[in-house]
């Protein structure tokens, strides 16, 4: 039994539906650099009415 012809048959019909494969992305495309503001700074002051999207205790929700 001769597959190699099978699987020509197989990339044939591969290829008619698809295509051909994308372009390789290099990965200092695919990376992105950015500065950032240096944490505890006056930036992200603590907010206590927000801080329950933080934390998620029962203990600390009844106040034990």
């Amino acid at each position: 039994m001769d597959t190699g012809h099978v699987v020509d048959d197989a990339a044939t019909a591969r290829h008619a539906r698809f295509g051909k494969l994308p372009e390789r992305i290099r990965y200092e495309d695919m990376v992105e650099e950015r500065e950032v503001a240096p944490k505890g700074g006056t930036a992200d002051p603590y907010h206590p009415e927000g801080s329950w999207k933080y934390f998620s205790c029962l203990a600390l929700d009844l106040g034990l």
